[in-house]
Formats: C-alpha cells, sequence, structure tokens
C-alpha cells in the first residue's frame, strides 16, 4: 500500500511539473494610445509619441512604443517607455506623472520572461538604434555627455563587441548621428559620425573588424 501511494504521488509530481513547464504563455499588446513624451533633460519641448502596453498572460508588465524587432520564432525586441514621477519635494502629495523614453525590451515567447537588454551608453534621447538579426548598433555617449561612440551589442553578452570613437558629442539634446546601416553577405554595418565621415566594420560572430575603401564590396544589401 506504502508503495502505491508513494508511486502514485511521485506520478503526481512528474504530472504537474510538465504541466507547469509546458504551459504557454500568451504575450499581447494593448491598443495604441498618443501620449506627451519628454526628454529627460528638456521637458519644456513635450512631443506626440504612440504608445501602447504589452501584457503577458492578461497581467500588465510594460508600456512600449515603436515597431518590434522579431529577433527569432521565440524572442523579439521592442523599446520601451516609463511614467514617471516628475512631482518636485515641496509641491502637493498628488504625483505629476511624465512619459519618457527608455531603452530596449528582450521578450521571450516561451517563458513569457522579459528583460531589460543590456546596451552601454546607449541615450534614449537621441541614440538611433538598427537591429539585424541579434544585433543592435547605436551611437552610444558617455556618462559624461561629451564622446560620441559606434556600438554593436549582440544579444546575451554584457559588453559590446564593437566600441569605437566617433568624436565629440552634440552639445544640445538632438540626434547625434544617423541610424547605422545594415548589409548581409558578408555581414556588415556603417556608421556615419557629425562630420560626414563613414566608418564600416565587418561582424563575423563575436569579432568585429574595420572595413577600408580598399576592401571590395561584396554581398547586398
Amino acid at each position: 500500500m506504502r508503495l502505491f501511494v508513494r508511486n502514485a504521488l511521485c506520478f503526481f509530481l512528474v504530472v504537474t511539473v510538465a504541466q507547469a513547464v509546458s504551459k504557454p504563455h500568451v504575450i499581447t499588446f494593448g491598443k495604441w494610445t498618443v501620449v506627451k513624451s519628454s526628454a529627460r533633460l528638456d521637458e519644456s519641448l513635450p512631443e506626440d509619441l504612440k504608445i501602447r502596453p504589452i501584457f503577458v498572460d492578461g497581467r500588465l508588465k510594460e508600456f512600449t512604443f515603436g515597431i518590434p524587432h522579431e529577433v527569432t520564432e521565440q524572442q523579439f525586441a521592442v523599446r520601451r517607455i516609463l511614467r514617471v514621477n516628475d512631482s518636485l519635494p515641496q509641491e502637493a502629495a498628488t504625483p505629476r506623472w511624465t512619459w519618457q523614453r527608455g531603452g530596449w525590451l528582450v521578450v521571450d515567447r516561451v517563458t513569457g520572461h522579459i528583460a531589460q537588454a543590456t546596451l552601454p551608453e546607449f541615450d534614449p534621447d537621441s541614440s538611433s538604434a538598427t537591429w539585424y538579426r541579434d544585433y543592435i548598433a547605436y551611437c552610444g555617449i558617455s556618462d559624461d555627455g561629451r564622446k560620441l561612440s559606434a556600438v554593436v551589442m549582440q544579444l546575451g553578452r554584457r559588453k559590446p563587441i564593437l566600441k569605437k570613437p566617433l568624436g565629440e558629442a552634440a552639445s544640445d539634446e538632438t540626434t547625434e548621428c544617423a541610424p547605422p546601416g545594415w548589409q548581409r553577405a558578408p555581414t556588415r554595418v556603417s556608421f556615419v559620425s557629425k562630420a560626414d565621415q563613414k566608418f564600416t566594420f565587418a561582424v563575423r560572430g563575436h569579432a568585429v573588424e574595420a572595413v577600408t575603401e580598399d576592401d571590395p564590396e561584396e554581398g547586398t544589401r
């Protein structure tokens, strides 16, 4: 009898765990809404921005904007937007909410897990990012706001596979450089600095190397 009860209990636990592991998660976006978004350093210039919530199994997780990038059939990335309390200490207790751009979120359709992508020196207000596969390229700004860098990150890695200085950053909050351009076969990414100087790099797995003008332009865009 004890053996029967023990086997039945083990079977029940195995079935329960298997069902919990295999249970699919439902990830959906809500309706688009227009809000006033402002830059962190200059809130006097708000702009209209279309945002929408993201839900996991019917529960609100984050607010997003822009078009998601499909990394794989399991993962996609999407821009995050934050609702921040802008009240000063001496003001009334009622919160004064404002919307501010955030970084990128990586969403796993299988596990339902949402995590913020590691993007060193990514500035939510001025860095224009472009994706190719699991790579993201953007112009990063140093912590002191003075230096501009060409940055390429690969999902799952903590450090950039490319970080090259591009000169001084602008004193205002304008976009620092044009969105980087990608090409395939071979995989390359190009940055254009404020001085209209073009930098092209070949991406091979975790390695990146500069491409000179003498290198043949192979592959298709």
